[in-house]
């Protein structure tokens, strides 16, 4: 299969003050959150000036994705749209139809499966399809990552990283926390039996296992719903309480559900949940994301290079893999028969 572009898609973020309320009503609509609480959130972003580090994240990571394209002697126009704030998925696609694209890969900055990690995605490519019309390319997502070698080599790499800024009195003592985005208990079960939270589970034990940790804590973070829905647990705020309560010296949080730093990571850990181990005597690191590291530029290319050459999927397989049972979201291709159910696979 051969590709004449490649397309970033991704979630989206202000990059401005103006833009932060907007922005929020976008993600938010037809989902009943107060008024107030998007105030609340508002304000993370506004510590930060305004400005999500996502958008600038991703075009860092689109030029070494340019570079790494070249480097293997495939040059191809990259392309940047977000689901939730400019420059829109729909104005790239037209784009991209204007400048002659008739086939591009799609590469989805979520590494999971489930629906608001890939079938929101697929309904973001179906959306801008209709909304381009006659002569909108074809796009092909690519497939989910989180097994991928080069996925496991980063955050590996980073708990290294942040255990080495650990005092040394307590490095060795210090416990691996696993955090990824929460959702709700009813949505983890519709792309077959948990498998998101099996996902970040099964990747969580490669990382460690590369790390050279044989036990660590998963957790999860930034729930927004209301307290009656249950949702993924235990929050990371609440195991770090265990953890002082069990007299932890030191922690090292590697926020795996994340690819990027952006404002549920630089607020959510780096600030709040710092403050609260700061305030319990608990030595904190945290580790990395990949961000726009030139490894993670590679991965996208072998992802691509997959189905350009037919290649097997590159994959580090641990002991009992999660999800064998339903196969992986490859050219959207279901991980059960019913997660992308709604999902036209012309569209995809």
């Amino acid at each position: 299969m051969e590709f004449d572009a490649v397309l970033l898609l991704s979630f989206g973020g202000p990059e401005g003050p103006q833009q932060v309320l907007p922005f929020l009503e976008n993600v938010t609509r037809g989902r009943g959150i107060p008024p107030e609480r998007l105030a609340e959130v508002a304000e993370h972003y506004l510590h930060f000036a305004g400005v999500s580090p996502i958008n600038g994240i991703n075009r860092a990571l689109i030029e070494r994705i340019r570079a790494e394209l070249g480097a293997r002697g495939k040059e191809l126009p990259v392309y940047f749209g977000n689901r939730n704030w400019g420059p829109y998925v729909e104005d790239t696609v037209a784009a991209m139809r204007d400048d002659g694209v008739r086939r591009a890969a799609v590469f989805a900055t979520s590494a999971w499966g489930g629906y608001s990690s890939c079938t929101q995605y697929l309904e973001d490519i179906a959306r801008a399809r209709r909304a381009v019309g006659d002569g909108a390319p074809e796009l092909v997502k690519l497939r989910q990552f989180f097994d991928h070698p080069l996925f496991v080599e980063m955050f590996a790499d980073a708990i290294g990283a942040a255990a080495a800024t650990l005092p040394d009195g307590v490095r060795g003592d210090a416990r691996l926390v696993f955090t990824a985005h929460s959702i709700p208990v009813r949505a983890a079960s519709r792309c077959g039996p948990d498998l998101y939270r099996r996902q970040v589970g099964y990747a969580s034990g490669l990382v460690a296992a590369a790390a050279g940790y044989a036990d660590y804590d998963q957790v999860w973070q930034s729930r927004s719903g209301p307290p009656q829905v249950p949702w993924l647990e235990p929050d990371v705020a609440d195991q770090l309480t265990a953890l002082q309560a069990a007299g932890v010296p030191a922690v090292i949080v590697c926020p795996i559900g994340f690819v990027a730093d952006h404002i549920e990571v630089v607020w959510d850990l780096d600030h709040e949940l710092r403050q609260q181990a700061g305030a319990a005597g608990i030595a904190f690191a945290r580790a990395s994301t990949p961000n726009a590291d030139p490894k993670f530029a590679a991965l996208v290319v072998d992802l691509i290079d997959e189905l350009r050459f037919g290649r097997e999927p590159a994959r580090v397989v641990g002991p009992a893999h999660p999800v064998s049972e339903y196969g992986f979201s490859v050219n959207a291709v279901p991980c059960s028969p019913d997660c992308n159910l709604d999902v036209p696979r012309s569209d995809s």
